[in-house]
């Protein structure tokens, strides 16, 4: 079970950064939104964008396969960490009680990244993978 579940949460949080890098590349118009609203605008140009969705898919592809996991899973938590703090204020508050802006859609961003921790955590525990030794 163990095996199992470290394979679904890896493909899972992988295809994540799959799917933001893909909306990046071909979604530009959505991707500048995204970088404006929550970003300050870091990478909202089209070029830097589809560059920097193109490291995201390449990324998250080895994420799901398991492949150069030293290098690749602090990636995942730097990105996935990125994108918790642009949208912290839903985390805290996501019903907007307190502060404005906030949706609770958002929150599932703190469990994205325990998980991407988790997965370091338990990197030795996970054989069933690209760079198994």
């Amino acid at each position: 079970m163990k095996h199992i579940s470290l394979l679904l949460l890896r493909i899972s949080l992988g295809w994540l950064l799959v799917i933001w890098g893909a909306d990046k590349v071909f979604n530009v118009e959505h991707g500048l939104a995204v970088a404006n609203k929550f970003y300050f605008g870091f990478l909202a140009t089209e070029s830097a964008l589809q560059v920097a969705g193109v490291l995201q898919i390449l990324i998250g592809l080895a994420v799901v396969v398991g492949f150069a996991r030293r290098w690749v899973y602090p990636i995942q938590v730097l990105l996935n960490g990125a994108s918790l703090l642009a949208v912290f204020k839903s985390v805290v508050d996501p019903w907007g009680w307190v502060l404005t802006g906030t949706n609770a859609l958002f929150y599932p961003s703190l469990i994205i990244f325990a998980a991407s921790l988790l997965l370091i955590a338990f990197r030795e525990e996970d054989t069933w993978v690209l760079d198994k030794r």
